[in-house]
């Protein structure tokens, strides 16, 4: 007979629960602390570029702003829908708002980021500033003193 044994964890449960908790907060849309979309960022030809998930956000209610060296995508959707028949209305409201930050390199301009968007997809174009080459550091040896 074969007999297991298993460390006892008697806290463990509670980070299940926490996850549980955690899972029905983001599920019901907690509109005061919104929510983070979905963001992919790839270093490319001397791009930046930054895509977020967007679906269902019109391009107007978006905010895009840079300050010192980070970008901020941000916004707010409201959406109310009615459909009457002959016995029942049926009423929907969904809201809710976003923001996502992230730094950007020194040197950025502004005025030259180009933001696009295409079926719930924001794309968001930043030209990075040109680099100087890097130059390898020689490292003396401090002369001794007598």
């Amino acid at each position: 007979m074969a007999s297991e044994l298993t460390e006892w964890r008697p806290f463990s449960e509670f980070a299940d629960l926490r996850h549980r908790l955690d899972q029905v907060f983001r599920d019901f849309g907690d509109a005061q602390h919104g929510w983070t979309p979905s963001v992919d960022v790839v270093r490319k030809s001397g791009d930046l570029t930054v895509r977020a998930n967007l679906p269902g956000i019109k391009p107007d209610e978006v905010k895009i702003k840079v300050e010192g060296d980070v970008l901020t995508i941000s916004g707010e959707h409201k959406e109310e829908t009615e459909e009457k028949k002959d016995d029942y209305v049926r009423r929907e409201r969904r809201f809710g708002s976003f923001s996502r930050s992230m730094a950007l390199p020194t040197g950025v301009k502004a005025e030259d980021i180009e933001a696009t968007t295409e079926d719930g997809v924001l794309e968001v174009r930043i030209p990075l500033p040109k680099s100087e080459e890097s130059q390898a550091v020689e490292i003396k040896p401090k002369p001794k003193s007598d």
